[in-house]
């Protein structure tokens, strides 16, 4: 896939994020929670987001900054290209041991996501697209599943998200329900093709979703809100209303069976 300079910019930043948070790994790196229960963080969490927004901004000093681990402010909101990164995606497994925790780095232009990378460092994974490029894994090209039916169609979802008072008529499809911590991972797998879908309906950080988002529409999928309404990024409050991300029919069938 032709790279622009941008997502190799990317691509290397997330690589030296990798050098730095497996230093961290198994249970090396101090950890606290966050403020009004949002979570835990530990010490590898700022030393990556402390060297990618060093590296990250003083190769393109124009562009705006939003980052989990990074005090948000305005300033952002005024400029035309937008890093939204998080800078370990699943600290939970990060903290527990698990390889599935993620580096997720975008490049948003005026609310649009242009470059992606979505790299698990310790499973040696390198998601990357570029807006029109097309979407790979190391290099492969990707593509998302082409599965016609929801029933038995395997979608990662945390579990509330299959409550009955979710669905028309309180009646969950026959889906098969499977979990990642990361979403930006649970978004990559799906434009791999490992799975059909992935959904969160509650409201989601735009750090956790924006590089995985353009991953699965460069793979062929569609990604949405519940509404239907396609993402926009940069946002004043950097929150989204949830998202669907899939295949064109099983996102279809999602959004219908949804109340």
């Amino acid at each position: 896939m032709p790279e622009t300079d941008d997502l190799s910019l990317l691509i290397d930043a997330a690589q030296d994020a990798g050098k730095i948070a497996a230093r961290y790994f198994h249970g090396f790196a101090d950890r606290w929670d966050k403020p009004g229960g949002q979570g835990p963080v530990t010490e590898a969490d700022l030393a990556v987001d402390q060297m990618l927004r060093e590296e990250l901004t003083a190769a393109r000093p124009d562009y705006g900054w939003l980052s989990e681990e990074t005090e948000d402010g305005a300033e952002r909101l005024s400029a035309e290209h937008v890093f939204i990164v998080d800078p370990i995606d699943g600290t939970r497994s990060f903290i527990e041991g698990s390889t599935t925790w993620a580096h997720s780095l975008a490049i948003a232009r005026n609310g649009r996501v242009e470059a992606a990378v979505v790299y698990l460092p310790l499973r040696d994974k390198l998601y990357a697209a570029a807006l029109g490029k097309g979407a790979t894994l190391n290099n492969q090209p990707l593509a998302v599943s082409t599965r016609a039916e929801l029933d038995g169609a395997t979608v990662l979802a945390a579990k509330p998200n299959l409550a009955p008072s979710r669905w028309i008529n309180a009646t969950v499809p026959p889906i098969s329900r499977k979990f990642r911590s990361s979403l930006a991972y649970r978004l990559s797998l799906v434009g791999e093709g490992r799975f059909d879908a992935m959904m969160t309906l509650h409201p989601t950080w735009e750090w956790d979703v924006a590089a995985g988002s353009l991953i699965v529409e460069e793979a062929g999928g569609i990604v949405s809100d519940r509404a239907r309404q396609p993402t926009h990024f940069n946002n004043p409050v950097p929150k989204l209303p949830g998202m669907v991300a899939g295949g064109a029919i099983i996102h279809d069938a999602l959004l219908t069976r949804l109340a």
